[in-house]
C-alpha cells in the first residue's frame, strides 16, 4: 500500500489518518469540501462516555478513553476533555435492562458503579431525583469539545507528512474492473489511491451510489438547547435522564439539553438543509423538562439553540467496513456515537485496512460490516431501554 485517500476532514477521517500513521503508511491524502472540523465534528455535544449495551461498541469507547485522556502527550493539544463523570439514571420499566448492561460493560473492563438517587444529590443538588429507580456513575467519563480535538488532530498529522486539502469537493471516484483507483475532485484534479476510505457521514451516500454501492444512512435533525440557569453548579456529571428522556451537561457554566426520546427524532431528505435554531416545540418541551427535572434553578432562561445532523443507519450503530471494490473503505453512519467512539474506529479501520482484522479488545470487526443490513444481522443491543434512542 502506497497510497491513502480519506474523504472527510472530520473525526473519524483525522482518526483513521492517525490510526494508518501508527502502521506506518505514511503516503496519506485527506479531502475536505469545507473546512475540517466544518461537519458534524464541529457541531457535536462533545460527551465521553463507555455506557453501551453493544460489546463492541463499549469497547471501541473504552479505547477511545485513552486517546481524550492522553491527547496533550499524543498529539500536543488540549481538547479541553472534561472528565466530570457520566451519569445515566433510569426509571423501575428500565433496571433489569440497565443492571444487565453495567454487568456486561464491566466484564469489558468500563469503570463504572450503580449508585442510588440519594448519592446523586451531591452531585447535582438542585435536581429532582425521586422519580428515578436508580443510577449509575461513569467517573471516567465526560465532555471535550470535537472541534478543538479535530483541530489538533489535523495539526499533528501535518507535521507527519499528512496532507489535507480544505475547500476540495470530490466529484466522483474513479475506478474499474471491480477497483478504485483514487478519486476526482470537482476542479478537475485527480487523485491517484491504491486506498480509498469514504468518512464523509451522510454525504456518503452519493458519492458511492454510482458504483451500486447503497449506504442505509438517514440524515436526522438534532435540536439543542442552551439554558442559563443563572447559578453557579459547579461541575456536575453529564446526567443522561432515561425517565424525561433528555440529557444535559454544563458548558463554560450553562446547561445543554438534548432529547434521548427515540418517538421525536426528525428525519431529513438532505444533510446540508435544516434549520438553524430550533422549533419552538422543541424549546418548550425542552423547558418543561428542565423545570420538572431540575426545580431548583430558580430563573433559568433559553441563552441559544444549537442545531444539527447526524448520520443514521438502521441499527443505530456505524458501518467501518470493506466494500465489494478492492481498495475501498467507509467509515460512515455514526449515528451520534462519532466523536465518542472516533479514536477506536480510526484504529478498527486501520486494522481493516492492513491486516483485515480488529486489533482492539473485544471489538469483532465483522460487527460492523456493510453487509449486515442486506444480511438482516443488525448490530442491537441486548439490553435495549424502553423508549429511549437506540444508541445505547
Amino acid at each position: 500500500m502506497s497510497k491513502v485517500v480519506i474523504i472527510g476532514g472530520g473525526i473519524i477521517g483525522a482518526t483513521t489518518a492517525y490510526a494508518l500513521l501508527k502502521k506506518g503508511v505514511t503516503d496519506i491524502t485527506i479531502v475536505e469540501r469545507d473546512s475540517v472540523g466544518s461537519g458534524g465534528t464541529g457541531k457535536t455535544a462533545g460527551i465521553i462516555r463507555c455506557h453501551y449495551g453493544v460489546s463492541s461498541i463499549a469497547a471501541l469507547a473504552l479505547f477511545s478513553l485513552d486517546f481524550f485522556e492522553n491527547a496533550a502527550e499524543l498529539i500536543g493539544t488540549d481538547i479541553e476533555f472534561q472528565q466530570v463523570g457520566y451519569l445515566v439514571g433510569v426509571g423501575e420499566e428500565n433496571v433489569e435492562p440497565f443492571r444487565a448492561s453495567l454487568a456486561n460493560q464491566r466484564s469489558l473492563g468500563v469503570e463504572t458503579e450503580e449508585i442510588t438517587p440519594a448519592q446523586v444529590q451531591p452531585l447535582w443538588p438542585t435536581s429532582f431525583v425521586e422519580d428515578f429507580a436508580t443510577f449509575c456513575l461513569e467517573k471516567r467519563g465526560g465532555y471535550g469539545d470535537g472541534y478543538a480535538t479535530v483541530q489538533g488532530l489535523a495539526a499533528w498529522l501535518r507535521t507527519q507528512g499528512v496532507t489535507i486539502k480544505q475547500g476540495a469537493k470530490v466529484a466522483e471516484l474513479i475506478s474499474a474492473d471491480g477497483k478504485v483507483s483514487g478519486v476526482k475532485l470537482v476542479d478537475g484534479t485527480q487523485l491517484d489511491a491504491d486506498v480509498v476510505v469514504v468518512a464523509a457521514g451522510a454525504w456518503s451516500v452519493p458519492l458511492l451510489e454510482p458504483l451500486g454501492i447503497e449506504l442505509p444512512i438517514t440524515p436526522k435533525f438534532v435540536q439543542e438547547i442552551v439554558i442559563d440557569p443563572g447559578i453557579d453548579l459547579g461541575a456536575p456529571p453529564v446526567f443522561s435522564d432515561i425517565v424525561s428522556m433528555q440529557y444535559v451537561h454544563l458548558r463554560n457554566g450553562e446547561m445543554l439539553f438534548g432529547n434521548s426520546d427515540g418517538n421525536s427524532v426528525i428525519s431529513i431528505a438532505d444533510p446540508d438543509v435544516y434549520p438553524a435554531h430550533a422549533t419552538n416545540e422543541a424549546i418548550e418541551a425542552t423547558a418543561e423538562k428542565a423545570i420538572h427535572r431540575f426545580p431548583g434553578i430558580e430563573e433559568p432562561r433559553v441563552s441559544t439553540t444549537t442545531t444539527g445532523m447526524v448520520d443514521s443507519t438502521p441499527d443505530n450503530n456505524p458501518i467501518i467496513s470493506a466494500t465489494d471494490y478492492a481498495g475501498l473503505f467507509v467509515a460512515a453512519g455514526m449515528s451520534g456515537h462519532g466523536f465518542k467512539i472516533s479514536p477506536g474506529v480510526g484504529q478498527l479501520m486501520a486494522d481493516i485496512i492492513v491486516e483485515g482484522e480488529s486489533s482492539i479488545a473485544n471489538v469483532n470487526a465483522a460487527d460492523f460490516r456493510l453487509s449486515r443490513f442486506a444480511e438482516g444481522e443488525l448490530l442491537l443491543s441486548p439490553y435495549a431501554y424502553k423508549g429511549a434512542m437506540g444508541i445505547r
